[in-house]
């Protein structure tokens, strides 16, 4: 069973009531230094490659399978960052759903430079600059990159 199942079926039971969402984000640079980023599909916000977590698999796992998921590309060489959770990181999404999110954040790098949004969740996926990171992000990725010290 998958975790989008599982939430799925907690979402029949609970409505839009809270949930504690274990899951991963990843700070994907390529060669030139850039970060990876997406423009989510139901915020309409960018952020990091995240998600979460499925039922018995390794968080560093989540992050790689989010990544390829949410962007095309294939992140490598993997390092753990931090953890955030706590008041700061709850959000309610467009739908209502509520969420406490826990989440393990990664660093990693791509050789790949051929970028694939995923329908109906990404609408688009881009390097930027850490000089030059889009204005319009996620409080998520905000505090992320708060955390990890790159704004």
């Amino acid at each position: 069973m998958t975790i989008m199942s599982y939430i799925l079926n907690l979402r029949q039971k609970v409505g839009h009531d809270p949930l504690i969402s274990t899951g991963a984000a990843t700070l994907v640079y390529n060669a030139s230094a850039q970060l990876l980023f997406v423009y989510r599909s139901d915020t309409h916000l960018w952020g990091l490659p995240s998600g979460s977590k499925e039922i018995g698999e390794q968080l560093e796992d989540t992050a790689i399978r989010e990544v390829l998921e949410e962007t095309g590309v294939h992140a490598s060489r993997l390092r753990f960052e931090t953890i955030l959770s706590g008041p700061d990181m709850q959000f309610v999404y467009p739908n209502g759903d509520e969420i406490d999110a826990v989440i393990a954040v990664y660093q990693g790098f791509t050789q790949d430079t051929a970028l694939q949004p995923q329908p109906g969740e990404t609408e688009k996926v881009a390097f930027f600059n850490l000089e030059q990171l889009p204005d319009a992000m996620t409080a998520f990725t905000h505090q992320i990159l708060e955390a990890c010290h790159l704004v």
